[in-house]
């Protein structure tokens, strides 16, 4: 055998040959990752799920409902008119009982109940179709100076006292001060503006039928006195 034919062999039993370029490397093999089905499963469900709940989101967000709200301040025992009242279309939850904008025309003309403020919506309850003044009742107006006139609003649904106080220039005895004063219980139905000039203040005060004609004499008189009781009281 040749020399060269003894290298060649050599070369291709082992021992590569310099400058030799190495063939492609198969790359590692990588078991497949063993599929759950129930995970697939569940994460479906939650897909499904999620997609359920916003579509009714999405209904409840479009079913809007038009209601009553409050434009302007209403004190308790004021005449509701249009001028009071406005529309808003709302998402009404079915827990809040609102009147409906097709029913304002029941509303208006009934007294407010109770205070109503500006941007809020009207409830049924907070309108009445009753006069504040109840039956065995009576109405006795009281004009009141600017210095008896109370710095706290007077305004219906108030319960106050009305007090009978010496006349003015009575001579004092010594036994008023012994005597706790006569008083009436009342509460105000409404109360009027100062009037220009004089500041004169009106004020509406119902009292027990039986109490009225009292009242009234002490206006007459000049010996009544209002005083507000405190919230809660009677």
């Amino acid at each position: 055998m040749s020399k060269t034919q003894e290298r060649v062999d050599t070369a291709q039993n082992g021992v590569p040959q310099q400058g030799r370029v190495a063939g492609p490397v198969a790359p590692p093999r990588v078991s497949a990752r063993r599929r759950r089905p129930g995970v697939i499963a569940l994460s479906l469900a939650l897909i499904a799920a999620g997609g359920a709940g916003a579509a009714v989101l999405l209904l409840q967000v479009g079913d809007r409902t038009q209601v009553v709200t409050v434009v302007r301040d209403v004190q308790v025992g004021e005449v509701l008119t249009e001028r009071d009242l406005g529309k808003a279309s709302v998402a009404l939850d079915p827990a809040v009982k609102a009147v409906r904008a097709d029913e304002m025309g029941m509303v208006v003309g009934k007294r407010a109940a109770v205070e109503l403020k500006p941007g809020s919506l009207l409830a049924p309850s907070q309108v009445t179709g009753d006069s504040l003044v109840k039956a065995g009742e009576q109405l006795v107006p009281i004009g009141l100076k600017p210095e008896q006139v109370p710095a706290t609003a007077l305004v219906p649904g108030q319960n106050v006292q009305l007090v009978e106080v010496p006349a003015p220039g009575a001579t004092d005895t010594g036994k008023a001060s012994e005597t706790p004063p006569r008083t009436i219980a009342g509460r105000v139905v409404k109360a009027s503006k100062a009037a220009p000039g004089t500041g004169l203040v009106v004020v509406d005060v119902a009292t027990s039928a039986d109490e009225g004609p009292t009242a009234a004499a002490w206006v007459s008189a000049g010996t009544l006195r209002l005083v507000l009781d405190a919230p809660g009281g009677s």
